[in-house]
Formats: structure tokens, sequence, C-alpha cells
């Protein structure tokens, strides 16, 4: 890591001082330092389910709420999720998705959240009219050849299957309108509408190709529109686990965005997914330039403090109040339909980059104090430094006796002599390799030898 230029005079007490309760003589005194100290920590708050689910619209919503009571422990949390997912549900017309959550509230809500069968019966009822009428206007249209009419019956086919549950036909249904696009902002909606069943889906192959095809067609894409592109393609990554590249298009996203991409994500989760991967991946650099000065990120990290903060304090060496956040997170996190399967492995890198940098401007470092600013044990921290210099990662050696940690730092002076000594015996080569050429060249070596041929 490239902390010497960036840590202040009193790194090491600083360091040495957070996460050590009570310490009021740390050696630093300065204002901001007391009011870091004086910050209360989040606590590990239960999640406002209603005020969660506000924050997003359409199948999303029903979606998060169904895995929330999936994993969640609390047994008020599940129902509270369950019994706003049934109330969403009766707005639609998604019976499949309807019957699934009334076998999981499996009667414990009450008469009010039992199976309404004649409200299915009429939702089916009437999707069966609708499905006849638009296949009768769909043959009208291919019968009169009108390229506008056939798009719009492929797209009010994919919106229907859409909200009746059926994905797969939904897509179909979606893609087929491209080959009956006339403009460029009909490519965009089709490729839209193809990224938002993928996603449904969980069909991340295909948003990558249909974020790529939409930015195929910049005279078309406005503000908004790249928003919810770079959404799309930092969910794609955040699937594949490329982290980098994840944060890199979420930390792309403007202010533009807003509330308009509901259906798929919130600000907030740009904010979240954002930090956290550009934690897990970025250095120091990196994120100093591109998330704690970038301007257009700061106003969504504005919107979870939280992760503002923990980011500041791993950038500012507070690793005690960084983890701690982090820890308090952890929960909801773990909630989180698109976060949950990466969270643990987020950390752990985060953890890991943290201890690296903890180290790297000593020339020693006592494992006792160290163990006190990341809120773990002696031991399980020498485990943790012994991975890390197994990986190669951080460069020093542990006494475990004394239990002090020592940087092996490259001798200059030895590694210089070793340069000289090779750069020497290299030009001895080349000058000896010159001279047998002169030499050959001088006795006609090789012409007499082609004559003999």
């Amino acid at each position: 890591m490239d902390g010497e230029d960036d840590a202040p005079k009193s790194l090491m007490e600083e360091m040495y001082a957070n996460g050590i309760e009570g310490v009021d003589d740390a050696p630093s005194s300065s204002t901001s330092t007391t009011i870091r100290k004086n910050r209360p920590i989040i606590s590990g708050e239960q999640l406002d389910i209603e005020a969660y689910a506000a924050l997003y619209s359409g199948r999303t919503k029903i979606m998060r709420l169904i895995f929330l009571a999936d994993h969640c422990d609390n047994s008020g949390m599940q129902l509270e999720a369950l019994r706003m997912a049934y109330d969403e549900l009766k707005k639609g017309e998604n019976t499949q998705l309807f019957r699934e959550v009334v076998q999981k509230i499996d009667g414990r809500l009450g008469p009010n959240y039992s199976m309404d069968a004649t409200w299915c019966a009429m939702v089916d009822r009437k999707a069966d009219q609708r499905k006849d009428k638009l296949e009768s206007e769909l043959n009208a249209y291919r019968t009169n050849l009108i390229k506008e009419s056939i798009r719009m019956g492929y797209n009010d086919f994919g919106d229907f299957y859409y909200a009746h549950g059926a994905l797969g036909d939904a897509f179909k249904s979606y893609v087929r309108t491209r080959d009956y696009c006339t403009t460029s902002k009909h490519i965009i909606q089709m490729c839209l509408s193809a990224i938002l069943v993928s996603i449904e889906m969980g069909q991340f192959a295909h948003v990558t190709s249909y974020v790529s095809k939409a930015e195929q067609t910049p005279e078309a894409l406005d503000p908004p529109t790249i928003a919810k592109l770079r959404c799309a393609a930092g969910l794609a990554h955040l699937e594949a686990k490329k982290y980098k590249l994840a944060a890199r298009k979420f930390l792309e996203v403007g202010p533009e965005l807003g509330n308009s991409y509901s259906e798929v994500i919130a600000p907030q989760d740009v904010a979240t997914y954002g930090g956290l991967c550009a934690l897990a991946s970025f250095d120091r650099t990196e994120l100093k330039n591109k998330v704690i000065d970038n301007i257009n990120f700061r106003n969504f990290l504005e919107l979870v403090p939280e992760v503002r903060e923990l980011i500041n304090d791993f950038y500012s060496s507070h690793y005690a109040s960084c983890l701690e956040y982090l820890g308090n997170l952890k929960s909801n996190l773990m909630l989180d339909i698109h976060i949950h399967d990466h969270v643990e492995t987020l950390y752990d890198q985060i953890r890991s980059k943290a201890l690296i940098q903890y180290t790297h401007p000593f020339v020693s470092v006592d494992m006792r104090m160290m163990a006190d600013a990341f809120k773990t044990s002696v031991a399980g921290l020498e485990k943790e430094l012994e991975s890390l210099i197994t990986d190669n990662q951080i460069q020093a050696r542990i006494d475990s006796h004394n239990k002090i940690l020592y940087a092996r730092h490259a001798d200059q002076r030895n590694a210089t002599f070793q340069r000289v000594l090779q750069t020497g015996n290299e030009f001895d080569w080349d000058v000896r390799a010159m001279l047998l050429r002169a030499n050959l060249l001088k006795h006609e070596y090789n012409l007499r030898a082609s004559r003999k041929i």
C-alpha cells in the first residue's frame, strides 16, 4: 500500500489508540480527533421493512420482501414482510406468486391474509380474455405488415407476461420487438425491457449483452438512461464477482438516476454496493480520487451515512470504527437480494486490506496493540497475518514468542550492487559476442564454409 505519504505524523499513536476503549490520553489531542472519538457508532437496529419496501416498486419490491422473509430469523419481521408482499400482490395480476406467499403465511396473519380463491379465479379469467385480445390484435397487425404496430403488439405481450410472472415468455416477447424497431429510442426501450426481465430471472449474461447493445446507440441515450445502464452493468459485474468493475460502474452513476429505476435498484443500493466494492478492490489512491473526491457519488453516500463514514474511517486508518460500522451493517446486508452472497467475500477483502494498510508504514508492530485495534484476539490476528504473509501480500515475519511483526524491507544497498553486477555481466557477454563475430568476419570463416558445401 502507499500509505506513507497520506499518513499523519502521529499515525502510530492514532492507530494504536483507535479501538482501545477508554483511552483519554492519546498523543493526538486535536479537536477533530476528539470529535471522532465521541462520534456515536450506529447500532445494529432492526431493519425498517416499511421504509425499505418504499424504496422499490413493481416485481422487485415483492421479491425483496419475500427474500427478506425467507432469510430473516425474526418471526415478526417475517410476517410483516409477507403481509406487505400479500397486499402488494393483490394490487397486481400475478396469481402464481400470490399463492406462494399465501402458502408461506400459512394462516399466521389471520383470515384477512388467507387464500382468496375468488380473486385468483377472477384475475385468471381476465388474463385469458386479455391474452386472446392481444393475440387477435397481433395477428391483425401481422396481416397488415405495419412494423410499428407489430412492435407495439409484441411489447404489450411482454408487459402482459411480465405482470403475470411468466418471465421467460416476457423476455422472448420483448426481444422479438427488435426486428420491428425503427428508431434508436425503440432499441433503447427494447434493451431496457430485456435487462429488467433478465435481472429478475438472474440471467446476468443477458444483462451485460443488452447493456452493450444499448450503448451502441449513443444518440438516443439521455442521462437517466445512461445511469440505468450503469446500474444494470454494475449488478452484472457484482453477480460475476468482478468487484472492481462493479465499483467503477456504480461510481459512474449520475445523480439523474433519482428514483427512476426503483423497479430494479434504489439510490441507497448504489451507495452501498459501490462503496463496499470500492473498499474491497481499490487502492488508496483510487479510493481517494474515485470515491471520496467523487462529487456525484458523494450525493449517493449522503443517503447512507454509515457507508460514507466507514469509507472515511478506512481511508483515515480508523480501523476499529470502520470494522464496527461493517459489523453493524452486516445483518441488514445479509437480507439484500443482490449482495447477500458477496458479503463474506467483500468483508474478508476489506479486512485484509485494512491489515495490510495498518502494517505498511512500520518496521515493527506490536501484535497485542494491533489485535486491540482490530477487535480480535492475538491468536486470531496471528493466523490472519500468517495467511497474508503466505500469499505474499505482506512482506514481514512474525516473532511468535514476543508477538511482534517485523517488516522485511528490501536491502537497497545490496540490491543496487546486485543490479550493477548483473549489468556488468551482461555487458561482458555482449562484448565477447561482438568480438567473436568480428573475428569470424575478419577471417571469412562463414564464406569459406559455404564454399566447401
